[in-house]
Parts: C-alpha cells; sequence; structure tokens
C-alpha cells in the first residue's frame, strides 16, 4: 500500500480544497405558466415540458381540446357506427313520443 513520505501541510490542504464550490444550479421560465423551473426538468406548477404536457390526463385533455374531430374520426369502429345509429334511432323515438304527449294534452285542453 502506498504511504506519502511527508504529510501534507494545512496550507497545501487548503488550497487544494479550494476549488470544490457549489455552483447555482441553471434555471429557466416555464413557457406555458412563466414559473421559475430547473432547466430540462418537468414544472412542478402546471407539469408541463417544453409546453407540452407531461400525465397522460393532460395529454388526452390536450388531444382532445386541440382536435377533438380528427380524433372521433380515426377512432371509429365498424362495432361503433350500428351503436351509434341505434341511439340516434333511440333519441329520436323519445322527442316522437315527447311530441305525441304533447299533442295530446293539447287536444284534452
Amino acid at each position: 500500500m502506498a504511504v506519502p513520505k511527508k504529510r501534507t501541510g494545512h496550507s497545501a490542504q487548503g488550497s487544494r480544497r479550494a476549488n470544490w464550490k457549489a455552483t447555482k444550479p441553471e434555471t429557466t421560465k416555464c413557457p406555458n405558466c412563466g414559473a421559475t423551473v430547473l432547466t430540462h426538468t418537468v414544472c412542478t406548477e402546471c407539469g408541463t415540458y417544453k409546453g407540452q404536457p407531461v400525465k397522460l390526463a393532460d395529454k388526452a385533455a390536450a388531444a382532445a381540446v386541440s382536435e377533438p374531430a380528427k380524433k372521433a374520426t380515426k377512432k371509429t369502429t365498424k362495432k361503433a357506427a350500428p351503436k351509434a345509429e341505434k341511439e340516434e334511432t333511440k333519441v329520436e323515438a323519445v322527442e316522437e313520443k315527447a311530441k305525441e304527449v304533447k299533442t295530446e294534452e293539447k287536444t284534452e285542453e
């Protein structure tokens, strides 16, 4: 095992350790909310990184707000189309019954 020949003095030890300095972390402003954020990290205030939401729920909400028509047309399936038609016919049937009830009430008066 290596053993030093002479003991290091306090002055030499202190000047060697003088270069161990703490540095101030780099910060930026969040483009979404304007809060001060560490660089290359998610904003703790609004949960975005480079202007994009990070959480899956936030991503889905942002996608729904920005492109609702495109998402709806892409995800339609063969099973979904007949279901939508059935719902439309049910709504139409309910509306017709409501109209019939109104006309009956008017004729009774």
